[in-house]
């Protein structure tokens, strides 16, 4: 399915109105079925469907990448279902922890049934050897600039990306949903979370969730962090920066991940 369609549009600029095309993102229902029970409807962008199923199921505890057999994207008239199959024990571990989520891309919390589920303790990143430099960090948010193709098409998109100093460039994915961009980041990553995750969007709690779940040890943020984000990555162990440029950032939590030295990475 294409990501984006052409929509006609009057422009009004220096006093004249013009008539011309802008590409927009597309945004439909996606169905999160797990054995054949529907566990989430979601508003994203109809593409890296089988890496939204993998991280998903990941970063909302439901199943590790071990953990699922299948998945099957399967397209319907009012949307697609993404169909995923998952061994016995965590079927069972699922059933124990249902949770209902539909709600647009803007909500994170949709569907939480409980004031105990929407502020849960984060998992604990454990990883302590992984450092990153000043300049890597500045680099990284330079580099991203080049890895938006939806963004720039349409400027609505956000995006979720890894950085580490083991491969070249970046891997990124892009939705118009914050939460989804970073779900199909960590399903196409399949378990490698050894770097940074970089956010194009606002760093909220929920965010902070979701890469803790996932085990970055680092999460590099475009915006400003909430505060409860901010206490969230402190009690997570995860080093949060934020406001990030190409030419400065700001660290806000476990700053000793900071490399001052020329290697940007420990082993």
């Amino acid at each position: 399915m294409t990501t984006r369609r052409a929509h006609s549009r009057l422009v009004f600029e220096r006093g004249r109105a013009v008539e011309a095309p802008r590409d927009l993102p597309e945004e439909i229902a996606v169905a999160l079925t797990y054995n054949g029970s529907t566990r989430a409807v979601m508003m994203a962008t109809p593409d890296d469907l089988i890496d939204f199923a993998y991280g998903f199921s990941l970063t909302e505890g439901i199943a590790r990448p071990d953990e699922i057999e299948d998945v099957t994207v399967v397209h319907t008239d009012l949307g697609v279902d993404v169909q995923i199959w998952l061994t016995r024990i965590a079927a069972d571990r699922e059933v124990t922890r249902r949770r209902t989520m539909t709600g647009p891309v803007g909500c994170g919390l949709c569907g939480i049934d409980s004031l105990t589920e929407a502020v849960r303790s984060p998992v604990k990143v454990h990883d302590q050897s992984f450092t990153i430099s000043p300049k890597a960090v500045m680099a990284a948010m330079a580099l991203l600039r080049d890895h938006q193709p939806l963004h720039d098409a349409t400027h609505a998109a956000h995006a979720a990306a890894f950085w580490t100093p083991h491969a070249p460039g970046l891997t990124v994915r892009e939705d118009v949903g914050r939460h989804n961009a970073l779900d199909k980041l960590v399903g196409a990553l399949r378990g490698t979370f050894k770097g940074a995750v970089i956010l194009t969007c606002r760093i909220s709690i929920d965010m902070v969730q979701k890469a803790a779940a996932a085990g970055f040890p680092i999460l590099i943020g475009a915006s400003a962090p909430t505060s409860a984000a901010v206490l969230t990555a402190q009690q997570a162990g995860m080093t949060l920066i934020a406001l990030a440029r190409s030419d400065r950032f700001e660290v806000f939590t476990h700053p000793a991940r900071i490399s001052t030295e020329e290697a940007t990475h420990v082993a």
